[in-house]
């Protein structure tokens, strides 16, 4: 009988455990369970970690409940991968095995005036001073600055740091931890792509740097670069793709990370009521097929590459009497597919080697007509497989090539082949680049609308006096004579 990998997915949004057949990546049985965010203030951004652990265990427990009643002997599990939402950051007790703190999510922007500090702080105020070292600008976005908020502002952090008691790490760190005896002798430890995403590890040396642990402090497009790392000259990250093995060499890539994209159908249905369900944007988008102008940019945690500006906010413009949600939801379509084109044509930049295709995967891409609009606006076909799992998929293949497993080889030939359809571009490249051209345009408008940094004190005096006017004349009603000032 053949041999079963299996994988735990933990997302943003949700948990899920796969179980799939070595011999032909078949899904033979899954389960999921979704996770609770919450929104303590504006811009913050948290997960309990019980929750998130909680949920891993009764993906594990309904995943094996069907593959008994599958008549399946769950002996022939011969490993598991772990793949998770990577730079969210968390740190609890070894000896209690107790969270300090919720976990703060990769979006979380309560970093914000931290980041400000560092960059004011760096040689010519270039927010990627850091960059030779890791990769990455200084943003929010990575778990040094969360780490350290943490360590000022949580004083269970403070004091499990002064003890000894601390363990750091990413979501990927906790559920390895916890599933290896947690207190009774977990291992704590990460892999080097988790590791390249906090800022704290040097992707040249693969160590943790102790020059950067000094300092104090989704859509996502991957294009595998090759073992020598490609530093970024259009807003992209240069990180750790894989190390599939003790003796093996490190893959680097390019990437690009989108804040919002599936998250933003969320917003629509669940802070706007627009629709019931998730699916029916994609019917309310395809009855009307045109925003009308409308464009919608959805940097609710500011904007990342290739800007990596935290101060954008959220942005509808365009709007007409005649603008419906039915437009809302093309637009918000609309704005996922201009985001990837913005990451692509940064890496298409960067490598010299021009994207032919995209492939896709998530569960974004059941979005028939989010499909179409990406190859419309990309200009090139997008291939979907028939199986989307292809993340999950991914670490089981990692963990089912581990040394000692041997279950899956990692040689071309001898992977399974999966069946995809492929999204032909159905407009011309003309009217692709002008809906792109007014995407661009709303992005400036979106851009600088937040900063932690107070005014200065003549903006302050300036804004005071606005401020009194605006109430004299509310008071009045009638003009007010500004000569004498």
């Amino acid at each position: 009988m053949e041999a079963l990998v299996a994988a735990v997915d933990q997302g943003t949004s949700s948990t899920r455990v796969l179980v799939f057949n070595a011999k032909t990546a078949e899904v033979i049985s899954q389960h999921q369970v979704e996770i609770r965010q919450s929104f303590p203030k504006e811009g913050w951004v948290e997960e309990d970690p019980k929750e998130i652990m909680q949920s891993v265990h009764e993906c594990i427990e309904k995943t094996c409940e069907k593959l008994s009643q599958l008549k399946v002997d769950i002996s022939r599990v011969k490993a598991v991968g772990v793949t998770n939402q990577r730079e969210t950051t968390l740190v609890w007790d070894r000896a209690t095995g107790e969270p300090l703190y919720n976990a703060i999510v990769w979006l979380d922007l309560r970093t914000q005036s931290t980041v400000e500090r560092l960059i004011k702080k760096a040689p010519g105020e270039n927010k990627n001073h850091l960059k030779h070292l890791t990769g990455l600008p200084i943003s929010t976005y990575f778990s040094a600055v969360k780490l350290r908020w943490l360590l000022d502002n949580v004083d269970e952090v403070r004091e499990a740091v002064r003890t000894g008691r601390a363990l750091f790490g990413t979501v990927d760190s906790w559920i390895i931890w916890n599933l290896t005896g947690g207190r009774s002798g977990g291992v704590h430890a990460t892999d080097v792509s988790n590791a390249s995403r906090t800022m704290l590890f040097n992707i040249h040396s693969m160590e943790w740097d102790p020059e950067l642990c000094r300092y104090g402090t989704g859509c996502f497009l991957l294009q595998n670069t090759g073992c020598k790392p490609v530093m970024s000259n259009h807003g992209l990250l240069t990180t750790v793709a894989y190390k599939l093995g003790r003796h093996m060499p490190c893959c680097y890539a390019l990437e690009g990370s989108v804040a919002i994209a599936g998250a933003v159908v969320q917003w629509l249905k669940n802070n706007m009521g627009m629709v019931q369900t998730s699916s029916e944007i994609e019917k309310l988008a395809a009855e009307v097929g045109t925003s009308h102008g409308c464009y919608f940019v959805p940097a609710f945690s500011g904007l990342y590459a290739p800007y990596w500006e935290p101060s954008a906010r959220g942005i509808i413009c365009g709007l007409t009497q005649f603008t419906n949600k039915k437009h809302l939801a093309f637009a918000a379509l609309e704005a996922v597919c201009f985001q990837t084109r913005e990451i692509l044509d940064a890496m298409n930049q960067d490598s010299g080697v021009p994207l032919t295709q995209l492939r896709v995967d998530g569960g974004m891409t059941t979005n028939r007509l989010l499909m179409q609009l990406q190859a419309d606006i990309l200009c090139i076909p997008v291939v979907r497989p028939t199986m989307s799992e292809t993340t999950a998929l991914g670490a089981a293949v990692a963990a089912g090539a581990a040394e000692g497993v041997d279950v899956w080889s990692l040689s071309p030939g001898h992977l399974p082949l999966i069946k995809s359809e492929t999204f032909q571009p159905q407009i011309n490249p003309e009217e692709s680049d002008f809906r792109f051209s007014r995407w661009k345009k709303a992005v400036q408008k979106a851009m600088n609308w937040e900063t932690m940094e107070t005014c200065s004190t003549s903006e302050g005096m300036e804004l005071q006096l606005s401020l009194r006017i605006h109430r004299l004349i509310s008071q009045s009603g009638k003009p007010v004579d500004l000569s004498g000032r």
